[in-house]
């Protein structure tokens, strides 16, 4: 399943939080913006900026996308897909950009026993107890 990576108003179930960082000028810019109207608050110039920069990299994020062969947007797995590899004798390399999320109901032990390696660029949701079976095979 993917989704629209750039979706302009995420939900906040759809959203990761980040903290950055700014010098006091770079900020005073920003809320001169906001100020004047370019933008709606500094969350919307930050989002902006950033989708900005992807655009401008697009061609390269999409060879990279390729090349490292990764599944963009949503990927869910439940605990049938894990116990259909197992029964098919078959390890999962989870490589996504976006979200990846593993089922709650999902136990560490299948965890180990049908994921080889995981590899996520963005976030990765699941229990705490499968995020530790898992450690030693994140990247």
């Amino acid at each position: 399943m993917s989704t629209n990576a750039l979706d302009p108003k995420p939900k906040s179930g759809d959203s990761e939080k980040i903290t950055i960082n700014l010098g006091y000028i770079d900020l005073g810019h920003i809320d001169l913006l906001v100020q004047e109207g370019f933008y709606a608050n500094r969350t919307d110039l930050i989002r902006t900026a950033i989708r900005n920069q992807i655009d401008r990299h697009g061609d390269a994020l999409r060879q990279a996308v390729t090349r490292k062969s990764v599944d963009l947007g949503l990927r869910h797995y439940t605990r049938d897909d894990l116990e259909a590899a197992r029964g098919a004798g078959q390890m999962l390399h989870i490589r996504v950009l976006g979200l990846a999320t593993i089922a709650q109901d999902v136990t560490p032990e299948l965890a180990r026993a049908t994921i080889a390696s995981v590899a996520v660029l963005g976030a990765l949701h699941a229990s705490s107890a499968v995020k530790a079976a898992l450690a030693d095979r994140m990247r």
